[in-house]
């Protein structure tokens, strides 16, 4: 893939938080060639329930959409998501039904359920508890269990990734990756999750980013991804590796908007990399742990 296919690109910055409404959530779209990203709604407070509708009904044909979040649990260091459960299930796909399934009831594509349930909650750090699973039995580390594209991740300087086990703290993800395996449920194929879904030759299709890659791309130092004025994001977005053409703002700018902004405009380019397609060893892991597109 020398020229990407696709004629635009998104990128949502996720949230898990409780409640309906989320001011972590951040929609961005740029269309191919340079123009620079805009924000989708930049006034609104998004739920997400809405993102899943703008995915379904709303999104522009041929467009890559990054969502950040965790699309999987690790499967790949125990050969399953729950080991010591028999109702574990075989692949991604599968959890994501079982955390629906949960769920249901929750509204806001809420995941307490799922945490909380007496035979899960073994798995997961939370407050005031650490779950007699959450680490394998022969672990050296107290991180957690990490995915292989986690692990890829930490590779990479300025890339701290965190264990979608992990229930607590400010860098916690684990609830924002299981609410994004509600909306990815609920897409019900609408659109192809790669690479969970083989890439389509043509039309929209979903992936897993972690906007640290972008902000890294975009000459950001290690450690200091987070970009909080117009000033900063103009300067990654006019960065050689982004080619962007500037927002053109002033004043301060939220970090989730500036993730989205820059990260749209980071796919735009990475799209094109045959490697970040196809990394090391994902055959193996595609269909139940997933992988982050980026992460080589």
């Amino acid at each position: 893939m020398t020229d990407s296919r696709f004629a635009h690109f998104a990128a949502i910055d996720w949230s898990g938080a409780a409640g309906e409404r989320q001011r972590g959530i951040a929609v961005a779209l740029c269309p191919a060639g340079d123009a620079a990203p805009r924000l989708i709604r930049p006034d609104h407070v998004w739920s997400r329930a809405e993102v899943l509708d703008w995915l379904r009904d709303e999104l522009p044909a041929d467009t890559m959409v990054g969502i950040d979040l965790g699309q999987s649990l690790p499967f790949a260091d125990a050969g399953a998501f729950f080991p010591d459960w028999a109702e574990s299930p075989r692949d991604a796909r599968s959890l994501w039904a079982m955390v629906e399934a949960i769920c249901a009831a929750e509204p806001h594509l809420g995941v307490t359920n799922f945490v909380t349930h007496p035979q899960l909650a073994r798995y997961f750090r939370q407050r005031g508890a650490e779950g007699t699973h959450f680490h394998l039995p022969d672990s050296s580390h107290r991180q957690g269990r990490f995915r292989v594209t986690e692990m890829a991740q930490a590779r990479v300087a300025g890339c701290r990734p965190t264990s979608n086990f992990n229930l607590v703290g400010a860098a916690q993800v684990g609830k924002s990756s299981l609410s994004g395996m509600r909306l990815l449920h609920r897409l019900n194929h609408a659109l192809p999750v790669w690479p969970i879904d083989p890439l389509p030759r043509a039309g929209s299709v979903v992936a897993e980013i972690y906007t640290t890659i972008a902000a890294l791309a975009g000459g950001r130092p290690p450690g200091r991804s987070k970009i909080r004025d117009h000033a900063g994001l103009d300067a990654a977005l006019t960065h050689p590796d982004i080619a962007s053409r500037p927002v053109c703002g002033s004043g301060s700018i939220s970090d989730h908007a500036a993730d989205a902004l820059l990260t749209a405009a980071w796919l735009r380019r990475a799209a094109i990399r045959p490697a970040l397609w196809r990394p090391d060893g994902l055959d193996a892991i595609a269909h139940t742990e997933g992988w982050t597109f980026g992460a080589v």
